[in-house]
């Protein structure tokens, strides 16, 4: 049988350490030698598993040579698609996919699956909110220790809220950086083809069906920040 295999990390940090990923290729290549699966290509998202799968653009891409080849979506985990019970559900209506932890399960029985942990997140965070609001309770009454753990808690929540978004930072920058390297190709060929003024590159990138990293057509402006972020020499 052959197999597409689908990658997915959090954060461009984790990403770019590795972490995480080494262990789900091996899933993957165990499952496959001992399935007898071909992983004819493998594709890596750095995103969110709250981003639905299909909106995730290497998943996108996995999904959509898996409907041209007849091949077998396969995830070393479930979480690395979703973990949302309706966009597993949603999958199986478009793809055939397999786990490779649980390499023999069918359509069904993922689907069990998924919503059981599901459910069991929902319980978890219900007993969160629960002994949250408990805590907080007893800080306003004035237990020392409740209001030293409020006070620790609030403290860790704003760390972890500064180091979110010098990581949103960084993952945008890290997009838009492999967008720009995947256009120097472009770029220099169009020098080649005698572009030599920032308007004519747009006219040219655009004429050849080129768009911007939001899907837009090329002004001369977005032209000069593409080649000074690729650090090349325009005329």
């Amino acid at each position: 049988m052959q197999v597409v295999a689908y990658y997915r990390v959090s954060t461009e940090k984790q990403g770019k350490s590795g972490l995480g990923l080494d262990a789900q290729r091996e899933y993957i290549q165990a499952a496959a030698q001992a399935e007898g699966w071909e992983v004819i290509a493998s594709f890596e998202d750095h995103a969110s598993g709250a981003i639905s799968p299909t909106k995730r653009v290497q998943c996108a891409q996995a999904l959509e040579l898996c409907q041209a080849t007849g091949a077998v979506l396969v995830v070393a985990k479930l979480d690395r698609l979703s973990r949302d019970v309706a966009d597993i559900a949603a999958l199986m209506k478009v793809a055939n996919f397999k786990v490779a932890t649980m390499p023999q399960a069918d359509a069904f029985q993922l689907h069990l699956y998924a919503a059981l942990a599901e459910q069991e997140r929902s319980f978890i965070s219900q007993r969160t909110k629960s002994a949250l609001a408990s805590l907080k309770a007893r800080a306003e009454s004035g237990d020392t220790n409740a209001q030293a753990k409020v006070e620790r808690r609030t403290a860790g929540r704003l760390a972890g809220q500064a180091l979110g978004q010098v990581a949103a930072v960084e993952a945008i920058k890290a997009r838009a950086d492999r967008w720009a390297d995947s256009m120097a190709s472009h770029i220099k060929a169009g020098m080649f083809d005698g572009c030599r003024t920032l308007a004519s590159m747009a006219s040219w990138l655009n004429a050849k069906g080129h768009k911007t990293a939001r899907g837009a057509e090329f002004s001369p402006m977005q032209v000069k920040r593409l080649v000074e972020r690729l650090g090349l020499d325009f005329p």
